[in-house]
């Protein structure tokens, strides 16, 4: 399975077994990395998944990529380009029709892992385009209704499961952030927790194994 030229650029790694119409699992990595981040992973998740890491689309000085830009100012402090993460949003949503269509992937059976800034834009495809997606691991993120599709409270999410997890000492994105999406994902009528770990901006190891198992009882 040789990577193709698509809208954005990705790193794929190909699933063991049957080819056809296997199940996916897009990656999005955190603002200032890129595709090589989480990709770390993939040796140790299930082989049967074809798992294709992505890169944001914009790209940082010196090094580094981001889904949107964040900005620091004086008056306003810390705020996110959110027109940016609407940009964004969509141009996920649609490298999930042509990433499936060219490597011939399981569309009823696609996974989005998210850390940070890839959490927060794995949280925004999944509930504005509910249909395409089965599953979320959303790692050390928070859910930005700002950036959501509008009137998205209307989309049927009865075969959306998400995990989310977070560092109880996260000094980046405080977990107090973190702690609101399950309760507004119940609203939506998606039941989940957050699971949380004594670490700063990072995964635990244990946290590793936690959403590994929940993956492999969810694809």
């Amino acid at each position: 399975m040789q990577t193709k030229t698509l809208s954005l650029h990705h790193i794929i790694k190909e699933p063991k077994g049957d080819k056809q119409k296997a199940p996916v699992l897009f990656m999005f990595h955190g603002y200032g990395s890129d595709e090589n981040d989480l990709f770390s992973f993939s040796a140790e998740l299930p082989e049967e998944l074809c798992i294709i890491s992505v890169r944001a689309p914009y790209p940082m000085q010196p090094y580094g990529n981001a889904w949107y830009a964040i900005y620091f100012d004086a008056a306003q402090g810390k705020f996110s380009d959110d027109k940016q993460a609407i940009l964004s949003r969509d141009k996920i949503s649609d490298f999930i029709d042509e990433a499936v269509n060219a490597y011939d992937l399981d569309a009823n059976n696609v996974t989005l892992l998210g850390f940070s800034q890839g959490t927060i834009l794995s949280y925004a495809v999944a509930l504005s385009y509910p249909n395409k997606i089965n599953n979320v691991i959303a790692l050390s993120g928070y859910l930005n209704e700002d950036i959501l599709k509008e009137n998205y409270e209307q989309n049927d999410f009865s075969g959306l499961n998400i995990y989310c997890s977070h560092g109880s000492v996260d000094q980046v994105i405080p977990v107090d952030w973190a702690k609101k999406a399950p309760i507004r994902l119940a609203e939506l009528g998606i039941q989940t927790s957050l699971n949380e770990f004594p670490v700063g901006h990072g995964v635990a190891p244990q946290n590793f194994y936690q959403f590994k198992d929940w993956l492999i009882q969810h694809i």
